[in-house]
């Protein structure tokens, strides 16, 4: 795991500064692709999921070494050959993996996030689950531990193959030529991110698009269908860690209100959106209906509510960076306590930008926590070896979310309300 943190230690900068640089393009030729509030969400999205992955927070039903162990029916080097078939192999699990998460109602809840924001750009590429509890990955690896492909081959290329998927979440680049019928391009993706019916569910390819060619899930982007993007039941909030588990919830609700014994089983496992026929007609869920004519999620937020977003974005994202800097100083019952720190900061600056009362609370505790932490320790989790007065920052961050969540809650009751926006 802190091979794995330092690796993002470098990625997570490299990434905000190509999302960065959509933005100022989108502002220089005017044609803007980003909302500030759903950017802040989008990237809140990519802290949660870096900070969960790199604490391993995910029961392993079966790894690959034990696969490879128990299957590999020849066993090779890593050659450059074995790389090539490794990446294969991954892009070939990939695209099932995906095509298991928008098909089957349970896997779905893992993806969900990735698609729920209503705009197209690199940052809703860095919305990334936290709730893949389970790691079943590994089966899809099977013809890569039959061919007897190294796991350290498959640990190295595993993100690079995550981080180049990143690129063509773009509204910027058109059609791309030949590539189109090798790789998947920013045109094919934001096919697969649309929600018009032409679309749904087509090009699950992640690197190759050729599997989707073979099984039948290709779609090109017509001109006379521009993507409309989203989900059919939206999630209606900035909060990434409720979006990561709306659809787990719909689904418990479900199976505990059915009648039917079979249903309450089933549901879990039936196509996406799937519900049992009596609870259905007694709890029906608005649906998107025209994707040409909604009311995309926008509460009424002030410019200083906005800026205080921003503000806490860019602090959340440098204790993080602190968190993978010194991962080994910083012990792992440490980390699991600093990892909370991030989640429930994510989770009360985002539900302030949704202007719900409650999250006064979640900021207020949270700053009193810090600041008792900062008390006790004399320290920020050894921030202090790095920056003599590191600990005082920290304090005086935590002093303005206090504040911030009692202004925002109390001297701008006219936004508390959420008036959407079309």
């Amino acid at each position: 795991m802190e091979s794995y943190a330092t690796a993002l230690l470098y990625a997570t900068p490299f990434f905000i500064g190509l999302v960065l640089i959509e933005i100022l393009y989108g502002r220089f030729v005017k044609d803007q692709k980003h909302n500030l509030m759903d950017t802040v969400s989008s990237l809140s999205s990519g802290l949660t999921n870096v900070v969960k992955d790199s604490l391993g927070l995910v029961l392993i039903l079966i790894s690959y070494p034990f696969l490879l162990e128990h299957l590999a029916l020849i066993e090779v080097k890593a050659t450059w050959l074995v790389w090539i078939v490794a990446f294969i192999a991954l892009d070939f699990a990939g695209y099932w993996n995906h095509r298991l998460s928008h098909h089957i109602n349970f896997f779905w809840n893992q993806h969900v996030i990735h698609h729920s924001s209503e705009e197209f750009n690199l940052a809703c590429a860095l919305r990334q689950p936290i709730s893949n509890l389970l790691g079943y990955y590994a089966l899809l690896l099977i013809p890569a531990a039959l061919l007897g492909v190294p796991h350290k081959v498959i640990a190295v290329l595993a993100p690079i193959h995550l981080f180049a998927q990143f690129w063509y979440h773009t509204q910027h680049i058109g059609k791309m030529g030949f590539l189109e019928y090798v790789i998947v391009t920013p045109s094919q993706h934001r096919v697969h991110h649309a929600i018009n019916k032409e679309y749904i569910d087509k090009n699950l390819g992640q690197i190759f698009c050729v599997w989707d060619r073979m099984f039948g899930t290709f779609q090109e982007e017509l001109d006379e269908v521009p993507p409309q993007y989203g989900v059919l039941k939206p999630a209606n909030t900035w909060n990434p860690i409720i979006i990561n588990f709306q659809h787990l919830w719909r689904l418990i609700q479900d199976a505990w209100r059915t009648k039917n014994y079979w249903d309450k089983l089933r549901i879990w496992f039936m196509p996406t959106g799937w519900r049992p026929a009596d609870v259905k007609e007694k709890y029906p869920i608005s649906i998107i209906k025209n994707v040409y004519n909604f009311r995309k999620y926008q509460p009424e937020a002030s410019s200083s509510l906005k800026a205080y977003s921003l503000f806490q974005l860019i602090i959340t994202t440098f204790l993080m960076l602190f968190m993978f800097y010194n991962y080994a100083e910083i012990g792992f019952d440490g980390l699991l306590l600093f990892g909370a720190f991030i989640f429930v900061g994510i989770y009360g600056y985002t539900t302030l930008m949704d202007r719900k009362i409650y999250a006064v609370w979640i900021e207020v505790i949270r700053g009193v926590g810090g600041l008792t932490l900062i008390y006790f320790t004399n320290d920020w989790f050894g921030i202090n070896s790095n920056f003599s007065m590191g600990s005082y920052v920290v304090a005086l961050y935590f002093l303005i979310t206090i504040f911030g969540g009692i202004y925002f809650t109390y001297f701008e009751r006219s936004f508390v309300a959420p008036d959407l926006a079309s």
